[in-house]
């Protein structure tokens, strides 16, 4: 553990903030995010109902734990398909959201981006 820690400083690079504990970037203890491969990972496909009043939500689960890579390819996902969604990062991975059935037009545009999956 550290004894010291900065108090003030005027260099800018020092001051910068990490975006999820808002700790200086110097004493984050946040897990850094993975680097992703095209082909190194494996999405897994499922559908959820409960706790969502009845509503099915498609979840792919398995994506590199990259808040950047997650928030574009959610939003181009949820461009394609024409509906609402969200992206998580959970403890060990990557999650997307897509609301309804969407599994078809999912795997096609994941065909599309050379993006192995599995599931339902």
């Amino acid at each position: 553990m550290k004894n010291t820690r900065l108090v003030f400083s005027t260099d800018p690079k020092d001051n910068i903030k990490c975006h999820q504990c808002k700790e200086l970037m110097a004493e984050c203890r946040c897990r850094p995010e993975d680097s992703v491969k095209e082909g190194q990972f494996t999405v897994i496909f499922r559908l959820e109902k409960g706790g969502r009043g009845g509503k099915t939500v498609t979840v792919m689960d398995g994506f590199p734990r990259n808040e950047d890579y997650l928030k574009t390819l959610a939003k181009e996902l949820k461009a394609k398909c024409g509906v609402g969604g969200t992206h998580i990062l959970s403890e060990k991975s990557g999650i997307i959201e897509i609301q309804g059935d969407k599994r078809d037009q999912l795997k096609k545009i994941l065909d599309g981006k050379h993006i192995k999956y599995k599931g339902v």
